[in-house]
């Protein structure tokens, strides 16, 4: 099962000019039910996107400032929600939430976005959006949202971020950012969101326990190391994949609400504990591109296991193939290529292919004997490969094709 390519950032980051401020002047409102602080914010936000990436449909180009953008109606200000003081009429109207379009505006976040102290939601994903992230943002202590993702920001995470007690959503995923994970993320108490993914962070991960109401974690396509740290027992998905990652990972097993479980392209060793394959809700494993040297099963037929999808493609698997993967009831992806996987083919995995299994990759590994005629029966539906093993395997048959292993291999 060939390996995901992840998105790079750098591809993106590197053709534009920026042009950082707009020639002229935008006129003043005199009359205003929005707090004059807030759309100077607006402006200076506008300001510091180049006008050639603000195209004729997006958001900013609704940004008209001869009106109020509290007060906007229609097509006026899209992007922009604000709040309606209901205690005192007077009180003027507050910028709560910023969530721009995804177009490729071409600028930088000015450290004046530290004024909209009400700000709820800022979401700038998938943008051009450069330098590094203000300390300043450190003001916005009512945030519960921040996504900058897929962007071309630059530097470390600030320190600040950690200030934000009400935060429950963070994705500064797919940017250009460096250092560590701060050790104090975990004053995020309201954290269930967090992805750091596709920078280029470097360091251990953290204790994370006490982000106790974190459900989604994403540390891939880093080049972070060492060993699993302690991790929130209510995850639900973990996605460590394309790092540098070692040791064992015992520490899994105690996350009985995980969905989705990928550690694949690191350095991680041992054996793939049963108590993983078996975790009550695991949904999609992948553990392909390590050094794994078996995988732990047991009888599964008594067990109301989730599992789909095994993926221990590239590792350094020995011994027989695991008899007992077939009493997994829902499993229907099997990917054990590429191993030191050797004897016959179990006759319960052609059993298998006559009603639930639909990918089933086993080549290149030291598999002999004959194929039974339920593999030659049922290729067709099969999407697979039994190739460059020493099986007796007819070339007529779809899952053979590509050949074997030649003799001397197989001695």
């Amino acid at each position: 099962m060939a390996r995901l390519l992840q998105y790079s950032s750098f591809s993106l980051c590197f053709h534009a000019i920026i042009v950082a401020t707009v020639l002229g002047s935008i006129p003043k409102l005199t009359l205003s039910s929005t707090l004059y602080s807030d759309i100077q914010v607006l402006r200076t936000l506008k300001r510091s996107v180049d006008p050639s990436s603000i195209s004729p449909t997006s958001y900013l180009t609704t940004w008209d400032f001869m009106v109020d953008p509290c007060d906007s109606t229609g097509k006026q200000f899209l992007g922009i929600v604000c709040s309606i003081p209901l205690d005192n009429a007077s009180a003027p109207s507050r910028i709560i939430a910023i969530d721009l379009d995804s177009v490729g505006y071409d600028g930088f976040l000015s450290p004046s976005i530290g004024n909209l102290t009400e700000l709820t939601t800022l979401n700038l994903n998938k943008n051009k959006f450069r330098r590094t992230i203000p300390e300043s943002i450190s003001n916005l202590k009512k945030l519960t949202r921040l996504s900058l993702a897929d962007n071309c920001l630059t530097g470390t995470i600030p320190t600040e971020i950690t200030l934000f007690k009400n935060l429950e959503y963070l994705d500064i995923s797919g940017n250009l950012l460096t250092g560590s994970i701060p050790t104090n993320i975990t004053r995020l108490r309201s954290l269930a969101y967090l992805s750091f993914s596709s920078n280029s962070f470097t360091g251990t991960i953290p204790d994370l326990a006490g982000l106790w109401q974190l459900e989604t974690l994403d540390l891939s396509s880093n080049q972070l190391f060492g060993n699993l740290p302690h991790f929130p027992m209510r995850l639900k998905t973990l996605l460590l994949n394309s790092n540098i990652l070692s040791g064992h990972i015992s520490r899994v097993k105690m996350l009985n609400d995980l969905r989705r479980l990928d550690l694949s392209d690191n350095k991680f060793s041992g054996h793939i504990s049963k108590d993983i394959v078996s975790l009550p809700r695991l949904v999609h494993l992948n553990v392909s591109m390590n050094r794994f040297t078996a995988i732990g099963t047991r009888n599964f037929s008594r067990e109301e296991t989730q599992l789909q999808v095994l993926d221990a493609e590239k590792n350094n698997l020995h011994g027989r193939l695991p008899i007992n993967l077939t009493t997994i009831q829902n499993l229907d992806t099997i990917n054990l290529a590429h191993n030191q996987l050797a004897g016959p083919l179990p006759r319960e995995y052609g059993k298998r292919l006559e009603n639930s299994w639909r990918v089933l990759y086993l080549d290149h590994n030291f598999l002999s004997g004959n194929v039974s005629q339920e593999f030659i029966v049922h290729a067709p539906r099969i999407v697979g490969s039994l190739s460059k093993n020493c099986l007796r395997c007819p070339m007529s048959t779809t899952l053979c094709r590509g050949g074997q292993r030649s003799a001397s291999e197989c001695i």
